[in-house]
């Protein structure tokens, strides 16, 4: 026997069969789904990692706080061939006549920028690209001509020296998205002839390089050793962190949908695996009376799957490649116009997942061939040997963990993932044994057809097991995807309102509090948060002295030991807070109260009745925490991690800060930023409406995603409905030769499949539940999300009726075979 050509000429023979069919279309879409989401995935990073690089203004960059980085920053990076540039950022007042402006001041040296490009107005309002300013030049933002009623060529003070105004900032590398005052670019030489520097100043350091990634690697991994204290690295991967959030949550629920896809396909193999190895017995065991060996069947078996698995995994790459290159470019425009090259990884990837669904899920069954005995081509009555355990059924639970885990991208979405149709496989086993029982026990009191119809699932118990458990495994997946996926994606738009504050307004004083809010009304702007905002230092932490520490784990934490504070209060609860622990503060207290971000707790090791001392200026408040809050970062809402109560905290120093909704570009905007030249305004309309875009194109690319899993949904109902064909072929015919007429036939399939579709359905719906509600929490940052139990229900009664009509059609197909001729083939 020749096991190669036996494996091709059985394969061109039996590929008419439905069984192989099934197998390659579930590996095309398979490998499809895995291929287009990890190379969108891939090259989605990548291109975040490219606009990232433009933001931050370089690859790389070390910043340190009040004292430079020392020269050998500069000269381990030329020395690595990378480019360099040094700026430092200090704020100050600006002045022009009688006006001033409270600004950030950035002074950056000739080579700035390294990545991305720095773009200005000039005085006739034309955008030019610039490099840094002249010395004795400055560029400024569009609030700080505004506020100090300055005109582009004209002059402003700064430390003492008079500048002139080269243009206005339309875009500049390295700024910071969310910043307490409008920006000032000028010539590091000028800052550092000016006295601004001098000791004493709070300004901030930084080294930025630029240059091939390995030298940038290389770069990164001796500063790390080089750091000086309190000092740190930023990468371009920190530069997108406003946005990564979002591009997090939509490749999770792309991974999603292609894992579930993945996992519906093996489904369906181990299905069509277990009707093939059935139908193959018969020719097993001829081919054993003929002297073929166990191990050459076994091989010519291996070799028939591998020549159907390769070209069906190859179509499904370039059918992957293809789709992921037209959601790419429906997602390019968020990604800056950045076009990374397709990797080749996650379609080898992809391939080699195919071909272990493909033998993982198959395998188990045909190996179980190897048992066959010649004489049951004679005695096709001849039971196979029975194991009391039999290892290779775990093979496919292993291919499927390793499928999750290696394909999920996070091990929270693994986690829940695995756990929920674990969870499911086992309520399903437990529910149809429970059925089963209760059939055998009051099964007699039914009448007629449906008695014979429910009969049947007891007749063939394993079968019946297989079948529920594939239903309910493939119809949760469908209901994660179908219901559970777009409720999520809708509870994501819902962070986003269309009220959500798009402009935050900074320095704002009491005085002027009354006069702007009736400005904003006037303006038709609603959703409006205000609340005070001070300035301090973290002193202490019960008593002790806090310093910043080079073995710190967050970098968070010595920055907000050097750097400053902003506390708020407020008497009652702000929205988008929640309490988590402890209470809001408490009138009858004597001593001040501090309420905490849970972020905090994590990271400084707090807990209720802790004290902590801040420094306002020259005096010193210490509080006791007597709550804990989660924050909903997410809305654009004015936030705090720290809320002192109201009685301690009035009498700080302190200014304004609100957030507000304006429906369209007002022009009272620059009026209002004039008549108050202390406000600065910030908006953030471009990042809504990318993250918007970002939930748009997300839902589009599942829907795409969706319609693979779908796909595999129907051929797990086409293969499990086949599961009992060649058993239920043999009982119809013999059903009529004793003179069953077609509604009788029709009746007991009905209750038959009736029961089926129903107890699927409705163990989906739970798992489906279930699992939306832990991804939800734990993958999705969705606290309040809530699955949609009605429409669940309303899928668990439809998928009773559809899997009732399926095996309706497939029994009245099978019935249309003379009885005569299926009663001498036998079953």
């Amino acid at each position: 026997m020749k096991p190669l050509v036996f494996a091709a000429r059985s394969l061109r023979r039996e590929f008419r069969h439905g069984e192989l069919a099934t197998l390659a279309a579930a590996l095309v879409l398979a490998v499809a789904a895995l291929t287009a989401v990890g190379t969108l995935a891939s090259r989605v990073e990548s291109a975040i990692l490219a606009s990232a690089s433009e933001l931050l203004g370089g690859d790389l960059g070390v910043n340190a706080p009040r004292a430079a980085l020392p020269d050998t920053f500069s000269s381990e990076a030329a020395r690595l061939g990378l480019a360099s540039s040094r700026s430092v950022e200090f704020s100050s007042v600006v002045f022009a006549g009688e006006n001033s402006q409270f600004s950030e001041v950035r002074a950056v040296d000739t080579d700035f920028p390294l990545r991305g490009k720095l773009v200005v107005a000039d005085a006739q309002g034309t955008h030019r690209e610039r490099r840094a300013p002249a010395s004795g030049e400055v560029y400024v933002d569009r609030a700080v001509l505004a506020a100090l009623a300055a005109k582009v060529g004209g002059n402003l003070q700064l430390g003492g020296r008079d500048l002139k105004i080269s243009g206005e900032i339309i875009s500049a590398p390295g700024a910071a998205v969310f910043q307490f005052a409008p920006t000032v670019l000028m010539n590091r030489g000028d800052a550092e002839s000016s006295g601004l520097l001098g000791i004493g100043s709070r300004a901030r350091y930084r080294v930025l390089v630029a240059g091939e990634a390995d030298a940038v690697s290389d770069y990164a991994e001796w500063a790390r050793a080089h750091l000086p204290a309190t000092a740190s690295i930023s990468t371009v991967a920190d530069a997108q962190a406003n946005l990564r959030t979002s591009f997090e949550r939509g490749e999770n629920f792309l991974r999603l949908a292609a894992l579930l896809a993945a996992l519906l396909s093996g489904i369906a193999v181990a299905l069509a695996a277990q009707r093939f190895s059935r139908r193959k017995t018969e020719e097993v065991a001829l081919l054993r009376c003929l002297g073929a060996s166990r191990n050459e069947i076994v091989l010519a078996l291996v070799l028939e799957l591998a020549l159907l698995a390769l070209p069906a995994c190859a179509l499904g790459a370039l059918l992957g490649l293809g789709m992921q290159q037209a959601a790419f470019l429906l997602a390019s425009p968020l990604l800056g116009g950045f076009t990374p090259p397709i990797p080749p990884a996650p379609a080898t990837s992809a391939f080699a997942m195919g071909l272990a669904v493909l033998f993982g899920f198959s395998m188990p069954p045909l190996l179980r061939l190897r048992d066959v005995e010649p004489m049951r081509v004679f005695r096709r009555d001849l039971p196979a040997r029975v194991r009391r355990f039999d290892a290779l059924y775990l093979l496919p639970f292993v291919v499927a963990a390793l499928l999750i885990v290696l394909e999920s991208g996070s091990s929270n979405l693994a986690g829940v993932l695995a756990g929920a149709l674990l969870a499911v496989a086992m309520v399903t086993v437990l529910m149809t044994l429970l059925l089963l029982r209760l059939l055998r026990a009051g099964g007699k009191r039914v009448s007629g057809a449906w008695r014979f119809g429910l009969a049947n699932l007891n007749r063939r118990r394993a079968l019946t097991l297989i079948q529920v458990g594939a239903l309910a495994l493939s119809l949760t997946a469908l209901d994660l995807l179908a219901v559970v996926g777009p409720s999520l994606l809708e509870r994501w738009r819902a962070d986003l309102p269309v009220d959500t504050p798009n402009y935050f307004a900074i320095n704002l004083q009491a005085g002027q509090r009354e006069d702007f809010e009736q400005r904003l009304v006037a303006l038709g702007a609603d959703n409006l948060s205000l609340l005070p905002m001070a300035a301090g230092k973290l002193v202490a932490i019960n008593g002790k002295p806090v310093r910043a520490s080079e073995d710190e784990k967050d970098s968070r934490a010595n920055n907000w030991i050097e750097g400053e504070v902003r506390v708020s209060w407020s008497a009652t609860l702000p929205p988008s807070n929640r309490l988590i622990e402890g209470i809001w503060h408490d009138d009858r207290a004597t001593g001040a109260q501090l309420s905490v971000d849970k972020s905090w707790v994590e990271i400084f090791h707090l807990k209720l009745g802790d004290s902590m001392t801040l420094r306002f200026g020259d005096e010193e408040l210490t509080a006791k925490i007597n709550s804990v809050r989660e924050v909903d970062w997410d809305s654009f809402r004015v936030n705090f991690f720290m809320m002192l109560d109201p009685a301690h905290a009035q009498a700080l120093p302190h200014s304004l800060i609100s957030s507000f909704h304006l429906p369209v570009q007002a022009a009272g905007l620059s009026t209002l930023s004039r008549d108050m030249p202390n406000l600065s305004l910030i908006d953030v309309n471009s990042i809504l409406d990318r993250v918007r875009d970002i939930i748009n194109r997300v839902s589009a690319a599942v829907t795409w995603v969706l319609g693979f899993s779908l796909a595999a949904g129907v051929l797990v109902l086409l293969a499990a409905l086949a599961a009992t064909a060649e058993e239920r072929r043999f009982e119809i015919a013999l059903l009529r030769t004793l003179g069953a007429h077609s509604r009788q036939l029709n009746a007991a399939v009905l209750g038959e499949f009736a029961a089926l579709g129903l107890l699927a359905g409705l163990v989906a719906a739970s798992g489906a539940a279930g699992a939306g509600f832990a991804l939800a929490r734990s993958v999705f940052r969705m606290p309040d999300y809530w699955p949609p139990f009605a429409t669940l229900g309303l899928i668990a009664l439809a998928s009773a009726i559809v899997v009732m009509l399926a095996g309706l059609a497939g029994t009245r197909r099978i019935a249309r075979t003379p009885p005569m001729l299926v009663l001498r083939r036998g079953t």
